[in-house]
């Protein structure tokens, strides 16, 4: 396979521009985004890249969960695609970069394609995943997962929002639900062009972030029921706090995962406390436990460690406990020809790079199963991501773009 010249670069300015059109649907509060999957805002959200794949001359398809499937055709008809892209749907209060980045850096690597005049002998597909996120609907990366074979296709559309709205119906709603069988197209390679969402990029000044790993995570929900109570008129030892109980097991959370260090993380993020009032001692809790790590002894450690103490835990107290396991995938190795041509396509560009593992999970995860895939990270100021005040600056997209542009072009080979 030939390489691009190095002369050949995308459009930074246009890439920019089209970042921040789309930030304009779905408006957060504080500057960033709230477009949850299959909200009325995520569907603004699709129609918009639906023209602007179709203004570059792309074919669209739709599976049965959503994700979108835009088609530049390759000289060879018969020639397995090279797929790129990511995700629109945000967090309710997310950044304008996370995920949004990979699917216009998509559009961009065929827009300026077009530009060049650039034909290819493999089609390129660009592509939009629904609920990468998993806030909405948990857990992250349904979509994908269900393409990989992960995940059954029902069991997916009966998963539930906070609301009782299930995934199948709100797909019917927004007018997004597609008739082509999930999985049933078969990729060359895919590349994920994504913001690192950690810090060590820009601490280190480095342009470009060569994905060699993701972790491993587990997110585990925990139920603990105790006995409302007047907070004032309940003597100490007569009380059965659930409260105390998810404090408790934040404590060892926390524990566990600096037992680990520098392999691991953990941290209770989604907490629901009933009935939620000042003078009632705690019922009820439920909450999640987010752990990684790279390695996957270390993540099924702390699963059995955290199993163990929480269940010591709520016998010390009184409560009852209930355990289930809501989001898993084991770490990942990315396919190591992939990886190289990302690296060569950093180096004949002149990018800085480092080889890094991703801390966050995306949907190159799950397609990794089914097909060679890579990531590629470009910095985020000061590491910040599913925030509003998430940052990074158009040099840091246009250099992970050309990248990106470069090792797409690359697989899909340059014809004329």
């Amino acid at each position: 396979m030939a390489a691009p010249a190095a002369n050949l670069r995308i459009n930074g300015d246009r890439l920019w521009d089209s970042l921040m059109e789309m930030a304009k649907i779905g408006p957060g509060i504080a500057g960033g985004n709230n477009r949850q999957t299959l909200t009325d805002e995520d569907a603004a959200g699709r129609a918009l890249f639906q023209r602007w794949c179709e203004d570059a001359g792309m074919t669209m398809g739709v599976d049965k969960m959503g994700s979108m499937f835009f088609r530049r055709e390759g000289t060879d008809p018969d020639a397995l695609p090279v797929y790129v892209g990511s995700h629109l749907d945000t967090q309710p209060t997310g950044g304008k970069y996370d995920g949004i980045l990979g699917v216009l850096g998509g559009l961009e690597v065929v827009r300026t394609l077009n530009d060049l005049g650039i034909k290819t002998r493999r089609p390129i597909v660009v592509v939009n995943w629904t609920n990468e996120e998993g806030t909405r609907f948990a857990p992250p990366m349904v979509a994908s997962g269900v393409f990989a074979g992960v995940h059954e296709l029902d069991w997916a559309y009966a998963i539930k929002d906070a609301a009782g709205k299930t995934m199948g119906d709100e797909l019917k709603r927004i007018g997004w639900l597609g008739d082509e069988e999930v999985g049933a197209r078969k990729m060359h390679a895919m590349f994920e062009l994504h913001i690192e969402q950690g810090p060590i990029l820009e601490a280190e000044g480095k342009d470009i972030g060569v994905v060699t790993h993701g972790q491993g995570l587990k997110w585990i929900q925990i139920t603990l029921t105790g006995k409302e109570s007047h907070t004032g008129s309940t003597p100490m030892p007569m009380r059965v706090n659930a409260g105390l109980g998810m404090a408790r097991i934040t404590q060892l959370v926390d524990e566990i995962a600096w037992s680990n260090q520098p392999k691991a993380v953990g941290a209770i993020g989604h907490v629901e406390v009933y009935p939620n009032s000042r003078n009632i001692i705690p019922g009820r809790t439920v909450f999640t436990v987010d752990f990684r790590s790279p390695d996957k002894a270390i993540l099924d450690d702390m699963d059995a460690r955290l199993r163990e103490g929480a269940k010591k835990i709520a016998a010390e107290i009184g409560l009852g406990i209930e355990i289930e396991q809501i989001g898993h995938f084991d770490p990942v190795t990315f396919d190591e020809k992939c990886v190289t041509t990302v690296r060569n396509a950093a180096e004949r560009l002149g990018y800085s790079h480092q080889n890094i593992i991703s801390g966050a999970g995306h949907d190159a995860c799950w397609i990794n199963r089914v097909a060679p895939t890579a990531m590629i990270m470009c910095p985020c100021v000061d590491g910040l991501s599913h925030n509003e005040a998430e940052e990074i600056s158009p040099e840091w997209a246009k250099a992970g773009a050309d990248v990106l542009f470069h090792a797409v072009v690359e697989t899909a080979e340059i014809v004329s």
